[in-house]
């Protein structure tokens, strides 16, 4: 066995990375060197086959033993013996047995460089005599200060104290090799079991996103499928525009799952809820050191959804000096991390959402003229439920079950007077206001009639006059009296939550709209947190 030879091998040895490939090149290697007969590879395992082993009467320890994990040789006497054959009498090794099981549980390593003079460390002197092997070398394979197991070499040629010391260094490279394998494999298994339970908390997510399904058979919603449907499957960027609470992110939802690009993440942010300073960072990322507190390297949100969907919730709330890079983004693919030089490629479809008026917001300089036209290349304007009040019913069926099943009570009637009163009412809070007042509604019933407990009830439509057996003509409102009623809408209910926005029983819920959404709104109404709105 020459230096260089040894070399060679354990360069191979390095390259491969599954446990059965490195055992493979190990003995297939040394099995090829002039004057090797058989070259053998022990691993410690849990002990297996116990009852049937040749060697039980011996073994001092069933716990673990060491296996017989591979095998290369050339027989010369026996020609039809196959020496690759991991059965037969050798399979398994006490620890401390023998010279094998005595290098395994010592980490010492044997040479016998003569097995004529010395017969006694070899098991089956007839077999070494036929065969002619001349010496034996055995070295532990040792990482980290682990005995791993045991590497055996037959030599038909004399094998000395220079050979076994580099037998003694390609035993250490051979360790690593294996360590390294049994790390690979480790990580792929990890990495399997990952993916397993991302496809099942896939599933657990879209049953829980079964509460929030596009329900409805209106004409109104049936256009706002329609163009889901037609444009799901192109690459164009999407702009859904309502009033809050009308379920602009379930159409998001909608057309990413439709998308080509679904089995990719699907990855939201909330424009509304995101400090000003750290927008470039939430966005784009930063690398340890850009600022005070990055104390590691980041991950943006682009590259999050890269293969995938961004959607961009209240798009209108980017604070206009931050929307150029934005810009430079959607139309480049590329950006830079805060405090870094390289750039980065994504591949991001942008869906985005707002309840305002961004035309407005461009007319005032509020928002940039070219970042709304590469926004806005698909449209999709989702109806007030106000607008569809016969999609009310179901909608209304459809969070009672949910609610029932969440809170753990038998389902409530929906009775016909409960569908009329929920029809009459102007739903300010949309969508998101009816499942609140749902909830709230089989919470109070107790599995009896459903008990509805509607909330600022100033703002219902005008019921239709008494003795009418037709439905009231639909409404229309110019949009400053739109405004105003909107604006009393939220005065109502700061009013009803006695100032609070957030957490139970505040504003927010009680319109049925998210507390960052409200704040928003109000700002923007110039309605302050501190205002009295006892008056």
């Amino acid at each position: 066995m020459r230096p260089e030879s040894l070399q060679s091998i354990a360069l191979a040895v390095a390259e491969e990375r599954s446990v059965d490939a490195v055992l493979a090149r190990v003995v297939d290697g040394l099995a090829k060197e002039t004057g090797v007969a058989l070259v053998r590879v022990w691993l410690v395992a849990p002990g297996d086959v116990c009852s049937s082993c040749r060697m039980r009467p011996e073994c001092p320890d069933q716990t673990k033993c060491l296996h017989l994990v591979a095998s290369a040789g050339s027989p010369k006497a026996s020609g039809r013996e196959k020496w690759s054959r991991l059965e037969g009498d050798f399979r398994r090794f006490p620890l401390a047995v023998r010279k094998i099981g005595r290098i395994g549980a010592s980490g010492s390593p044997i040479l016998v460089e003569d097995v004529a003079v010395d017969s006694k460390w070899i098991a089956r002197p007839e077999w070494a005599k036929r065969e002619s092997i001349r010496s034996f070398a055995g070295q532990p394979l040792v990482f980290r200060g682990e005995i791993l197991g045991v590497l055996a070499v037959f030599s038909r040629k004399s094998i000395d104290r220079a050979q076994f010391a580099w037998l003694r260094t390609f035993a250490d490279h051979a360790a690593v090799a294996i360590a390294n394998s049994r790390a690979f494999a480790e990580i792929a298994r990890l990495k399997e079991k990952l993916e397993l339970e991302n496809s099942y908390l896939r599933e657990e997510v879209n049953v829980a996103l079964a509460a929030g399904s596009v329900v409805g058979e209106g004409p109104a919603l049936r256009k706002v499928l329609e163009q889901i449907e037609l444009v799901a499957p192109t690459g164009a960027t999407v702009l859904i525009t309502g009033e809050s609470g009308t379920g602009k992110e379930l159409v998001a939802r909608r057309i990413h799952e439709r998308s080509p690009r679904h089995h990719r993440p699907l990855i939201t942010v909330n424009c509304a809820s995101i400090p000003r300073e750290l927008f470039e960072s939430e966005f784009f990322g930063h690398v340890k050191g850009a600022f005070t507190g990055a104390l590691r390297d980041r991950a943006g949100r682009f590259q999050a959804a890269d293969g995938g969907t961004l959607f961009l919730d209240e798009v209108g709330e980017i604070p206009i000096d931050l929307q150029g890079k934005l810009l430079r983004a959607l139309q480049e693919g590329e950006f830079e991390r805060v405090g870094d030089e390289v750039k980065r490629r994504v591949d991001v479809r942008i869906v985005s959402a707002t309840n305002r008026d961004l035309e407005g917001e461009v007319d005032a300089g509020r928002f940039r003229r070219d970042l709304y036209y590469r926004l806005g290349v698909f449209p999709i304007a989702i109806p007030p439920l106000r607008e569809r009040p016969e999609d009310v019913p179901l909608l209304a069926l459809h969070f009672v079950r949910l609610a029932a099943k969440r809170i753990g009570v038998p389902e409530p009637r929906l009775t016909p007077a409960s569908v009329t009163e929920l029809q009459r009412y102007d739903w300010p809070g949309n969508v998101r206001e009816l499942q609140n007042v749902i909830e709230r509604g089989v919470i109070l019933s107790h599995g009896g009639p459903l008990r509805l407990d509607l909330p600022l009830r100033s703002v219902r439509v005008t019921p239709k006059s008494r003795g009418s057996e037709r439905a009231a003509e639909p409404q229309f409102l110019h949009e400053d009296e739109r405004r105003h009623r909107e604006r009393a809408s939220v005065l109502a209910a700061l009013r009803h939550a006695n100032g609070k926005i957030y957490g139970r029983g505040g504003a927010a819920e009680l319109l049925g709209v998210k507390p960052t959404t409200l704040a928003s709104r109000m700002k923007a109404m110039g309605i302050r947190k501190s205002q009295d709105h006892h008056s």
